[in-house]
């Protein structure tokens, strides 16, 4: 939890998440892990209701142990969970990872126009 806490609060996507709320957003989806040994280097989880629709989020690998195919792993991992499968619909948000989902068929909304969002701060 606390490396998976401290990742969060500093990355673009969950700046300033606080602990709580990590701890909460981890109770319902499915959580997924890569460990060297006993360290934990990268994490990702997978939002999802198991029947038509999932979302993946807070994926991230370590910095100091990017660039040996962890990331591929843990995807792959994930869209092969037996929950996630047969899902129609699967959605992702990235700055700076396209190439990485890219190759697991992920591509932008072919209707935007179709989607909409509520961002609130809360």
């Amino acid at each position: 939890m606390a490396l998976v806490h401290r990742f969060l609060e500093d990355s673009y996507w969950a700046h300033g998440r606080t602990r709580a709320v990590v701890e909460r957003s981890l109770e319902q989806p499915i959580c997924f892990g890569v460990y060297q040994q006993t360290q934990q280097v990268a994490f990702g989880r997978v939002i999802t209701d198991r029947a038509v629709f999932a979302y993946l989020a807070d994926v991230f690998v370590v910095p100091e142990c990017r660039g040996r195919g962890i990331s591929k792993a843990l995807v792959r991992a994930m869209l092969d969970h037996p929950d996630v499968t047969g899902l129609r619909v699967i959605l992702l948000r990235t700055r700076d990872a396209h190439g990485l989902y890219a190759q697991f068929g992920f591509a932008p909304l072919p209707e935007p126009s179709e989607m909409m969002a509520l961002y609130r701060d809360v």
